[in-house]
C-alpha cells in the first residue's frame, strides 16, 4: 500500500517570480450565495442591495458585493499561494473595475510579483497580484497582497494542471464599472435612505461606530467554507492544537474580519455610496477568534468634488476587538496610524484591521 499525504499552498522555494498560478476553483455566484453574504454583513450600500437603485445607475441590477468578490478571490488563491502561510500581511490597491452579476461564473489567477527571505532564513514574504474574472474574461476584482510563508518547499504537492500561465495584461485598471464612468445621467431616486451625504463629511472627521459584532464560532467557519478558503487554521481544531496556529485555536479568516468591520461602519459612512473605488494600505495587526467582539471607527482623510451629483471621500477604516474605539482614543491611542513601523509601546494591541477606503458618494439633494 502506498500512503500519500497531499499538501497544497506553497512555501518560499515553491514561488517563482513572474509565474502566474491559475487557481482551480470555478464558482457560479448564484442568488443564494449573495443572500447568505448579505444576511451575514450589515451593509448599507444601496447599489449592492437594491435592483431598483442599481438600475438607475445604468447597471443591469444589483451587482455582487465587492467584498464578496474580494473574499472569493482571496480564498481561491489560498490553494496555490497561502495554504502554508503563517500570516496575511497586507492588502494593496484593491479595485473593482467591472460589475459582477448574479449568475456569473468567476475564476482567479495570481502572479508572483516578488519574494524575499527573512534575515533569519526560516520564513519570507511573498507578494502576488490576484485577478478575479468572470466567464467573459473581464476582471471584476483585482488586488495585490503580501503573505508571510515558511522557508523551504512543499513535498507531495499534487500537480494536475498547468500552473505557470501567461501573466494578465491589465493595462490601466479602471475604478468604476463602464456604466458609471461617464457620470450619472440623473440622480437616483429613493423612498428612504440613510444619512451621510458627501457634504456631511469633512477632512479630519472621526466617527466611532457604536454597534459591535461578536463573531460566532460556527458562523465564521461556515462563511470561510462558503468562500472556498482551504487554510485549516480557520476550521480545523486538531491542526491548530498541533501548534500550527499562533492562537492555539481556530482563527477567524481575515477577509471576514474585513467584511465585518466595513459593515459596522456602513450605516454611518456608506448609506449613500454608489461604488467602492478601491482599498489600499490594509493590514491585520492582530488576530480574531470566536467570541471576540469587533468595533469600527473611521477617519475622513480627504474629499474630492467630482461633479454636480457626486464626490469622492477617502476614509481610514479601523477595526478593534473587545474595546470601544472611543475609549481607546480617549486613552491616547494612535488609532489611525498604521501599526507597521510604530514603536512597540505605541502600538494599539486591540487593533485587528486597518485599511484606506475611497468611495464615490452622492451629494445631498
Amino acid at each position: 500500500m502506498t500512503m500519500r499525504k497531499p499538501l497544497y499552498g506553497r512555501k518560499l522555494d515553491d514561488f517563482e517570480v513572474g509565474a502566474t498560478y491559475v487557481h482551480p476553483w470555478e464558482v457560479t455566484v448564484d442568488g443564494g450565495t449573495l443572500a447568505l453574504f448579505q444576511a451575514s454583513f450589515l451593509d448599507a450600500t444601496p447599489t449592492y442591495a437594491s435592483d431598483v437603485f442599481a438600475k438607475q445607475l445604468g447597471l443591469n441590477g444589483r451587482p455582487v458585493h465587492p467584498l464578496l468578490l474580494l473574499n472569493l478571490g482571496l480564498s481561491f488563491s489560498v490553494h496555490d499561494v497561502s495554504e502554508q502561510a503563517i500570516a496575511h500581511l497586507a492588502y494593496i490597491d484593491v479595485r473593482f473595475p467591472n460589475a459582477c452579476e448574479v449568475g456569473d461564473t468567476i475564476t482567479a489567477a495570481s502572479t508572483v510579483l516578488g519574494k524575499k527571505l527573512s534575515s533569519k532564513g526560516d520564513k519570507g514574504v511573498v507578494h502576488v497580484l490576484t485577478v478575479v474574472s468572470n466567464q467573459a474574461g473581464a476582471p471584476v476584482c483585482t488586488f495585490e497582497r503580501k503573505a508571510l510563508v515558511r522557508a523551504g518547499a512543499v513535498l507531495g504537492r499534487p500537480v494536475d494542471r498547468p500552473t505557470n500561465a501567461a501573466a494578465p495584461d491589465l493595462g490601466d485598471i479602471p475604478r468604476l464599472p463602464e456604466a458609471m464612468r461617464s457620470g450619472l445621467a440623473e440622480r437616483p431616486v429613493r423612498r428612504g435612505g440613510f444619512a451621510g451625504f458627501y457634504e456631511d463629511f469633512a477632512e479630519g472627521d472621526v466617527l466611532c461606530h457604536q454597534v459591535g459584532k461578536t463573531v460566532g464560532e460556527s458562523e465564521h467557519m461556515q462563511l470561510t467554507l462558503l468562500m472556498r478558503n482551504s487554510h485549516p487554521i480557520h476550521f480545523d481544531e486538531v491542526y491548530c492544537a498541533e501548534g500550527k496556529s499562533f492562537t492555539g485555536t481556530r482563527v477567524v479568516y481575515g477577509g471576514l474580519v474585513f467584511g465585518f468591520v466595513a459593515s459596522l461602519a456602513s450605516r454611518d459612512t456608506a448609506g449613500n455610496v454608489l461604488w467602492d473605488l478601491g482599498y489600499d494600505e490594509g493590514a491585520h495587526p492582530a488576530g480574531v477568534v470566536a467570541g471576540d467582539t469587533l468595533f469600527a471607527a473611521s477617519k475622513v482623510l480627504s474629499m474630492k468634488d467630482v461633479d454636480e451629483l457626486t464626490g469622492e471621500v477617502t476614509f481610514r477604516l479601523v477595526g478593534v476587538k473587545n474595546e470601544r474605539p472611543e475609549a481607546l482614543l480617549e486613552g491616547g491611542a494612535d488609532l489611525f496610524t498604521a501599526e507597521l513601523g510604530k514603536d512597540r509601546d505605541a502600538r494599539v494591541k486591540a487593533k485587528v484591521f486597518e485599511i484606506t477606503r475611497t468611495v464615490r458618494m452622492l451629494k445631498r439633494p
